[in-house]
């Protein structure tokens, strides 16, 4: 018989914080989005591509290209590099994230860690400066690098998250978080909208990638420049006395505290369950966010102007969208707030399988949809996520929960990528997208979650 795990319910009231405290904790989506938006969903995709089919022999603004290139000696098509970097960056992810939110949860020096990975990830997105030409490894080197940073500064700054309100505010804290992280990456967007409306040439394509690499190049000084924010503005939170009692050095003790974080996870079987069906539905949505540039360039043949505008309208619309379903959470609940997002996710599946190539309207036209379900569906989870952690092990949770979020899935894309190799065809790539919005949908319809957050040791929000 399955051993019982009294559920033990923490009643002391919620840490205080300051609103000088939480606008800085704000900022620090304002900073990380630049390299979601711009990076991430814009222009790498197109540009490392680009520089992959130039290595593999292309003609530079060839309308096609059947070409290879060979990393390591491996077989890829030009037009499947990136999808694959991607799936690449979430298994080395999957060793180094969970380390990092344990490592988190052990130090007194959180703001320190935060901006050691925020730096290294800003960094190495400044140095895609000297991708130029065929360099197609060293911009795969350099995204590896950057993406894996990326995701573990997210730990460390979604750990603050439990610390900085009770159950019942952090759907609005996480919410207008998200919500300014969509401003402040669509101000930075804008802005290389204007560059490259300004200074592209129709007949000149190495211009565009000049462009696009350039605008790479500003998404990681806005990240190292905006991150000082956080950094001056956030409280350190140490770990609890007991961590603290039994730390040692806090890099090998990070590792022991994930081993036994590993062997004791089972006993909350619901916050893994959350977690799985979290993993499944957000892997959907990361892999649009990620080659919903890419597919718009080599399916549906827009014009990078179109795309960057789109995405534009998108930041813009899940401002909005982000504050209107945390609203929407507080009178219905987060968890039927996000089933319902998934729903609606399903639909943007099925009408960007369905959108006409060459047609930028249509192409806006759903990605104002997506712009007001986007940011709602996201920033919910992760105040979701937050009543189910066990006290304590905030970082290390999320470490976990990281693995699939903001640009590290990796099914989707290497599904993409597997459907695109095998067909060349990137709507039949598309429709395999589908699986993990309906699979999401059903797993996550089955958590307990009251259930889940009481066994956890929490106590549960008045609405869920």
């Amino acid at each position: 018989m399955a051993e019982t795990v009294t559920p033990t319910v923490d009643d002391t009231p919620p840490p205080a914080s300051t609103r000088r405290e939480r606008r800085g904790w704000y900022i620090y989506d304002w900073a990380n989005s630049a390299f979601q938006t711009t990076v991430i969903t814009v222009f790498l995709g197109p540009f490392l591509t680009t520089v992959a089919e130039l290595a593999a022999g292309c003609e530079l603004g060839a309308d096609t290209c059947d070409g290879y290139v060979h990393p390591l000696g491996i077989r890829v098509a030009a037009g499947s590099f990136y999808p694959y970097l991607i799936s690449l960056s979430v298994l080395l992810t999957v060793f180094v994230l969970p380390v990092i939110g344990a490592i988190a949860d052990r130090t007194a020096h959180k703001k320190r860690l935060l901006g050691g990975a925020a730096f290294t990830g800003s960094g190495a997105t400044i140095a895609m400066a000297f991708v130029t030409g065929d360099r197609y490894l060293l911009g795969g080197v350099l995204f590896l690098i950057a993406n894996i940073a990326f995701g573990a500064a997210i730990v460390v700054y979604n750990s603050f998250l439990p610390q900085l309100g009770g159950p019942d505010e952090r759907d609005g804290i996480s919410s207008r978080g998200w919500a300014l992280g969509y401003l402040g990456g669509g101000l930075l967007l804008a802005l290389n909208l204007v560059a490259v409306t300004l200074f592209s040439e129709d007949d000149n394509p190495q211009r565009t990638l000049d462009l696009a690499r350039w605008s790479i190049v500003s998404a990681g000084v806005w990240w190292a420049a905006f991150t000082l924010v956080p950094l001056r503005w956030l409280r350190e939170r140490p770990s609890t006395a007991a961590a603290l009692a039994r730390q040692g050095n806090v890099l090998t003790d990070g590792f022991r505290q994930l081993g036994r974080t590993l062997r004791e996870i089972k006993a909350y079987p619901l916050t893994l369950f959350f977690l799985l069906a979290f993993l499944v539905y957000n892997d959907g949505i990361q892999t649009v966010i990620t080659l919903a540039s890419q597919y718009g360039t080599e399916e549906l043949r827009l014009e990078q102007s179109t795309l960057i505008v789109t995405i534009l309208l998108v930041q813009f619309l899940a401002f909005g969208g982000a504050l209107s379903l945390g609203a929407l959470a507080k009178r219905i609940g987060a968890w039927k707030t996000v089933l319902l997002s998934l729903v609606l996710w399903t639909g943007v599946i099925i009408g960007a399988f369905r959108l006409p190539a060459e047609a930028p309207v249509p192409f806006m036209v759903l990605g104002a949809a997506i712009g007001l379900v986007l940011g709602g569906s996201q920033a919910l989870s992760r105040s979701l996520f937050s009543q189910m952690i066990p006290p304590g092990k905030e970082g290390e949770y999320y470490g976990f929960y990281e693995i699939s979020d903001k640009g590290t899935s990796w099914l989707g894309p290497l599904a993409f990528g597997l459907v695109f190799q095998l067909t060349a065809s990137y709507r039949v790539g598309l429709v395999s997208l589908l699986i993990f919005f309906v699979v999401g949908f059903l797993l996550l319809a089955a958590v307990p979650i009251r259930r889940a957050i009481v066994a956890a040791g929490n106590t549960p929000p008045r609405v869920l």
